[in-house]
């Protein structure tokens, strides 16, 4: 097996006396897609922060090659290849796509007074790049807010790719897109992978995750339930631990029971 691009072991972060994040270990390998799961505080989001150099960790290791890293800001860990796309986009909708593509690091041609910019080769490599992860742009002139959801989750992720990301970290990507789009994100997600980029897909929704991912980090209330490789775990047994599995089955019972109480129908209307 080859060194990881990223490692982490053991990792925890504490703000005072408050543990949001224990005990946790995963790898992130090139060429696959590595999901974490959880419900709302789990511990997903301070994961994220320690990856993507927002928060440094207060106990365990963080490797990056296999060499110890700590990031001193998300500027550090994209310089380390470690790109994060969130929820937001943080596109701007009124721009066209390819100035979105290339914001803050556009193409310029020409030296000194003359420089000025190459919006050709922009444009070009925008169809280009999006071409690559499927998705063939009917203009590229046309404001990225006219963009499905997945199109834009697309854009960010050719652009990370574009800008020399080796791990690409995606934050609840389909939490807000229905049934198509979500798929278009996932097969985003794929093209990623076979590209040769370690993906760490963050997610609450095993549903999404499975068809994807080749490992899976589960997290409860900021610990680790433990990680499988795809071979070792069932989409049936993932949903399950998700979902609390005994704890829910307790409760299916317990509902089910005819002596359980019967929750109050508002009257209908005279």
């Amino acid at each position: 097996m080859t060194t990881p691009l990223i490692e982490v072991r053991e990792i925890g972060k504490r703000y005072g006396g408050v543990t949001a994040l224990e005990g946790v270990s995963t790898t992130v390998h090139a060429g696959e897609v590595t999901c974490v799961l959880g419900d709302n505080g789990a511990g997903k989001s301070t994961f994220i922060k320690i990856l993507s150099g927002a928060h440094q960790h207060t106990d365990g290791e963080l490797l990056v090659d296999g060499e110890p890293t700590s990031f001193a800001n998300p500027r550090a860990a994209l310089d380390a290849g470690i790109a994060t796309v969130y929820q937001d986009l943080a596109v701007v909708g009124l721009m066209p796509v390819w100035r979105n593509f290339f914001l803050g690091s556009e193409l310029t041609k020409g030296r000194g007074p003359f420089r000025h910019l190459d919006v050709e080769r922009m444009k070009r490599v925008t169809l280009d790049e999006m071409a690559s992860m499927g998705i063939q742009l009917r203009d590229v002139d046309q404001p990225i807010g006219t963009l499905s959801g997945g199109e834009r989750q697309c854009v960010a992720i050719a652009r990370a790719a574009y800008f020399g990301a080796r791990v690409l970290i995606l934050d609840e990507p389909t939490a807000a897109l229905g049934v198509k789009q979500s798929g278009v994100v996932l097969r985003n997600v794929a093209a990623a992978r076979e590209r040769g980029l370690g993906v760490v897909l963050i997610t609450h929704n095993p549903h999404h995750a499975y068809p994807v991912g080749d490992r899976f980090l589960l997290l409860r209330r900021g610990r680790s339930m433990g990680e499988y490789a795809k071979a070792d775990i069932t989409l049936e047994e993932l949903t399950s631990m998700m979902s609390g599995g005994a704890e829910m089955e307790a409760l299916t019972h317990e509902l089910q029971r005819p002596d359980a109480p019967v929750v109050a129908r508002p009257a209908d209307d005279a």
